[in-house]
């Protein structure tokens, strides 16, 4: 069965870069000045947000647009000094010699544009300079900024991150320990999305340690939600060093809403389209083949799991949902007593034990949409195994049709509750934070709030949004931002700290920024 879950891109998505002026006045009749803050030695820590991340790779151009380095030229005009990144070698990304990919880019494919990952072509090396003011590691979290070691290569695969690899000062060293050596003036902080935002993206499979109640840091898996202590206990290493010892000020943003970010919003829960040949021809048979299933989830009252796929509208895909009583022994029981053999009973109870379509509040993930419709071969192998003859092991196991979305598909009202209930407490500690420390708040996860909204954010005419591509904020990884999208970060950084500290910072244009290229 074909993919029933295309990606379709028109042309008429190209977001055209405004020839608007930044401001009606001119640079030269706009004195910026500092105010209580002082710009001279600036250091950004945070994790790929921090470090110009796009399009699901790091890359030359995108470090150039990262919201640090657009800061520090804004800060430029009010005493700042110089600020260097760790450049990559290429505009790529990825490490060829890791199997980490580079940039995903818009290519033909089945007649659809899609994102595709281009093959990495430099190895891991280490960045050329010393002492870099964007100091944003991709895929860090709140307790890896602190941790000595992080910057080890013979760590990378364990207790170390190529990233950072690349521009540590030594084996031994931590982020907070390099950034706090250069002695900054200023500096952001925007860390803890990805205490949640792997867990997130990864279906739920993780552990909710916050429920848990574990703040041991070292037993986390990757796929984890940090307790919110953990994470305030990490920000506070940080702020210790900086504010108290270093004498620097700075500004700290919070944690947006991981689930309106497109990576959760653009693949619908009920994208099989009757329309569509590949399906629409089966939906007869489908339905006839889960007639008699049908009847027995009414037997055992549980209706609500019935599995029915309409001729006239788009239909939910079939889901696993954990949370679900396991009925698999209930379900082969009643087949067997009527008549169905104990094999085939067997495999259709463990099947669909705990499944159900999916409803308008369960999140499916981007990455949903490259094996909705197709048949999942780890499965036939399975069944297969277990005396299944191939022709019917294959029609048994279509993902999101015959065969359950497992976990990692799909994220599930309780799962969501759980990122939603770790992302506020964060929140809440950070701006307690802010408060102990006297630092400028950003409202990262306000912002969000606005590009999700009907409304999204205007900028000289242009709308940006959370869409998908014609959205403009978010690349083509769907969860990190374009250089117009990090250049609205950017003005949310200047707000805050002209607020705080009564400096008169310019605001960047995003429309003078590129966004997702269309080939």
């Amino acid at each position: 069965m074909k993919n029933l879950s295309k990606l379709f891109i028109a042309s008429s998505l190209v977001v055209i870069a405004s020839c608007e002026p930044d401001f009606d006045n001119p640079v030269e009749d706009f004195v910026v000045t500092s105010g209580d803050a002082d710009f001279s030695k600036y250091v950004a820590l945070g994790n790929s947000l921090t470090s110009g991340f796009t399009d699901n790779a790091l890359f030359i151009s995108a470090q150039e647009n990262s919201y640090p380095n657009m800061l520090a030229t804004q800060f430029a005009m009010a005493g700042g000094g110089s600020f260097t990144q760790p450049l990559m070698p290429d505009e790529i990304g990825g490490f060829s010699d890791l199997g980490v990919a580079g940039r995903l880019t818009l290519q033909l494919i089945n007649g659809s544009l899609a994102p595709v990952p281009t093959p990495a072509q430099s190895p891991l090396t280490p960045a050329s300079g010393s002492s870099f003011g964007n100091m944003g590691v991709p895929g860090a979290k709140s307790y890896h900024l602190v941790a000595p070691g992080y910057g080890n290569p013979a760590g990378i695969g364990s207790t170390a991150n190529p990233y950072f690899v690349r521009f540590a000062s030594s084996p031994s060293t931590s982020v907070l320990a390099d950034a706090a050596s250069q002695q900054p003036s200023f500096f952001t902080l925007w860390i803890g999305n990805n205490d949640v935002l792997s867990y997130a993206t990864g279906g739920g499979v993780g552990v909710n340690q916050m429920a848990a109640n574990n703040t041991d840091p070292t037993t986390y898996g990757g796929s984890d939600i940090s307790h919110p202590a953990v994470v305030a206990g990490s920000i506070q290493m940080i702020l210790e060093k900086l504010v108290n010892e270093g004498g620097a000020k700075g500004a700290i943003a919070n944690i947006p809403s991981i689930t309106d970010i497109p990576f959760f919003t653009t693949v619908p829960y009920a994208p099989l389209n009757p329309s569509n040949p590949s399906f629409g021809s089966m939906i007869p048979a489908l339905n006839a083949q889960f007639g008699q299933l049908n009847a027995v989830f009414d037997y055992l009252g549980a209706s609500n799991r019935k599995v029915v796929f309409h001729t006239d509208a788009a239909s939910p895909v079939v889901i696993q949902d954990e949370t679900l009583a396991d009925l698999s022994t209930a379900i082969r029981d009643v087949l067997m007593s009527q008549g169905m053999d104990a094999g085939t009973a067997t495999i259709l109870g463990m099947t669909y034990g705990q499944s159900r379509q999916a409803t308008e509040e369960d999140l499916l993930v981007f990455t949903s949409q490259t094996i909705i419709g197709q048949v999942n071969m780890d499965r036939v192998a399975q069944l297969v195994g277990m005396g299944v003859p191939q022709e019917q092991a294959a029609q048994l196991s279509v993902n999101g049709i015959t065969y359950p979305l497992q976990d990692q598909w799909v994220l599930i009202p309780s799962e969501k509750q759980a990122v939603i209930d770790a992302t506020n407490a964060y929140n809440t500690a950070i701006a307690q934070l802010a408060d102990d420390y006297n630092l400028a708040l950003v409202n990262a996860n306000g912002a969000m709030q606005s590009l999700s909204s009907a409304w999204g954010i205007t900028y000289f005419g242009n709308n940006y949004n959370t869409t998908f591509v014609s959205g403009g904020a978010f690349s083509l990884d769907a969860v990190h931002l374009t250089a117009k999208g990090y250049a609205i970060v950017t003005n949310y950084f200047v707000d805050a700290i002209n607020s705080k500290y009564r400096s008169n910072l310019r605001k960047v244009n995003p429309n003078n920024y590129p966004g997702v290229l269309i080939p």
